[in-house]
């Protein structure tokens, strides 16, 4: 039996939603074999990861990369439309099809089936992120062969969409939480409430096209708090992003380099301190909006803000439930008037992260890793 992993994005940030669960099936020791298959822009996360964990190496594969086409059309949007990524799959069929499962913690591997006609090759897929954006509960989410759930949530939300095969899915818990916290030096001289702003880069739910740059702003003219904008990884990676449902277009302009030069602020667009929970671990108060990076944060309960300037209709809606672990913003003028005295955590938010954390992580003794790699195992055995 021949397992494989891919890594076929633009950056890092999915590494840690897989890499661990391949990670635990080479310390089983089991007769399968285990290749993990990455694209240029995630083999030095792969790679970093691998070597800080314990157990034996992982079989590293260096994707044949993209045609000078696909570069091209993707270099040309704006990186806007994945032709890169399509390319990829496209130009190593010869590696998939040598394969009895692939996990992957996206959804463009599909076309692996769709398009390239690789039918028997048995999908099985991790998410990233146990977030509530409608999007991962597509109708893409139910075409995997296995599906790896982190909690009772995301099976019942994908059971509501009747995307769920009977004996295609398995509550396994987050592989992410198995991964040892890493040694940073301090981030900040002084000791201040430390404010992390986490924004998406979804331009149909990111507050940062609205509102972003003057958060930043604000931060830099106070002395109260130390700040840190580590957004989603993918926020500045392409000139511009498209949201389809609903449709909007965001243009990525970031802080340019030696932008708020100042002791209390802390600028990180994607260093592997983005990816590995550094700063949800450090930080005393979030803000944010549609990333999944909050329900990491509340794994410890601390005060949240979440930022609403397009005015969404949120309250019951199921694409927002993490919106109920802190306090939506609508305005820049309600942002100042919360952060003009330093946030508490109240009982009732407390017990309603606490609420929300449990109902989307099923967390075990077992670790994680090791509870999806036997999911994959007795999933392939009954094929």
């Amino acid at each position: 039996m021949h397992i494989g992993f891919l890594f076929n994005h633009y950056g890092g940030h999915q590494v840690a939603h897989a890499l661990p669960v391949a990670l635990a099936l080479l310390r089983r020791g089991t007769n399968a074999k285990v290749s993990v298959l990455v694209s240029e822009d995630c083999e030095s996360e792969v790679r970093r990861m691998a070597s800080a964990t314990p157990g034996p190496a992982p079989e590293i594969i260096r994707l044949r990369p993209p045609s000078r086409i696909a570069r091209a059309a993707n270099r040309a949007s704006g990186r806007a439309i994945p032709a890169d990524i399509l390319s990829t799959l496209h130009r190593n069929l010869d590696r998939f099809r040598k394969l009895d499962a692939l996990v992957v913690p996206e959804k463009t591997s599909l076309m692996l089936k769709s398009l390239f006609g690789l039918k028997s090759l048995k999908l099985v897929h991790t998410r990233h992120g146990a977030g509530d954006r409608a999007i991962g509960f597509d109708k893409a989410s139910g075409k995997f062969d296995l599906v790896l759930l982190s909690g009772e949530k995301i099976r019942d939300r994908l059971s509501e969409a009747a995307l769920l095969k009977k004996d295609g899915h398995a509550i396994v818990g987050y592989p992410k939480f198995d991964i040892p916290p890493p040694k940073h030096p301090r981030l900040f001289a002084k000791d201040k409430p430390t404010v992390l702003y986490n924004p998406h880069p979804s331009p149909a739910l990111s507050s940062w096209y609205r509102m972003g740059p003057q958060i930043l702003d604000w931060f830099a003219n106070s002395d109260r708090y130390n700040f840190i904008f580590a957004p989603h990884v993918m926020l500045f990676k392409k000139r511009i992003t498209v949201s389809l449902s609903p449709f909007a277009l965001g243009w990525n302009r970031g802080p340019k380099p030696g932008d708020y030069e100042q002791d209390h602020m802390l600028i990180d667009t994607g260093s592997p301190a983005c990816l590995d929970m550094t700063y949800t671990d450090a930080a005393d108060i979030y803000i944010g909006d549609a990333s999944s990076q909050v329900y990491e944060f509340i794994r410890r309960p601390r005060p949240c803000f979440f930022l609403n300037p397009r005015g969404h209709a949120w309250q019951d809606n199921p694409d927002f439930a993490h919106w109920r672990a802190g306090h939506v913003l609508d305005r820049f003028e309600q942002f100042e008037v919360a952060f003009s005295e330093l946030p508490r955590l109240t009982p009732a938010i407390r017990t309603q992260q606490e609420s929300l954390f449990d109902y989307s992580f099923d967390l075990q003794e077992r670790p994680s890793s090791e509870r999806a790699a036997e999911a994959i195992l007795d999933y392939l055995a009954r094929q």
